[in-house]
């Protein structure tokens, strides 16, 4: 083997494990959220545990496993129908909120940001998504606590 294509196998390696080892992702199977009222498709592990509630006016689906994925989805008509829009007033409301501490990536359609609970970093996600009439709100479940990665890997499974 010749020495420049030793060197550019060198090269190509490392920068191969970190662009792969960068990525993350929920290991598991896109689930059909249909038959809990609301048509879209998420990926979650396969032992995720789903719960659903109607409210009447809104739906409420929680999809759990373990304590590093918690997803809770609400359904209710869309009022605003630019996501944009819909995004800003969710930033407000975070904003708002007595342990934000800052946003710390946008996505198109949402939002990452960072708690500081009693000095314990927490971060969360806000995702939209319009269909039909309806307006569906992704974040991360009520219970839990959850490092930058891990939501980084739920929001990714509900794209």
């Amino acid at each position: 083997m010749n020495t420049s294509i030793k060197v550019l196998i060198l090269i190509i390696t490392p920068l191969f494990l970190i662009l792969t080892s960068c990525k993350t992702e929920t290991k598991g199977s896109q689930i059909d959220l249909l038959k809990y009222g609301m048509p879209i498709k998420i990926t979650a592990p396969d032992d995720a545990i789903i719960t659903s509630d109607d409210l009447g006016f809104m739906k409420d689906i929680t999809v759990k496993s373990g304590d590093n994925y918690s997803i809770q989805i609400l359904s209710s008509n869309a009022i605003e129908r630019k996501i944009p829009i819909i995004i800003e007033k969710l930033k407000d409301d975070v904003k708002s909120e007595s342990y934000f501490d800052s946003i710390t990536e946008d996505q198109k359609g949402g939002f990452i940001y960072k708690k500081n609970i009693d000095g314990t970093e927490d971060y969360d996600f806000r995702y939209v998504k319009i269909v039909g009439d309806n307006e569906y709100l992704f974040q991360t479940g009520l219970v839990g606590t959850y490092s930058l990665e891990q939501v980084k890997s739920m929001l990714e499974s509900v794209k």
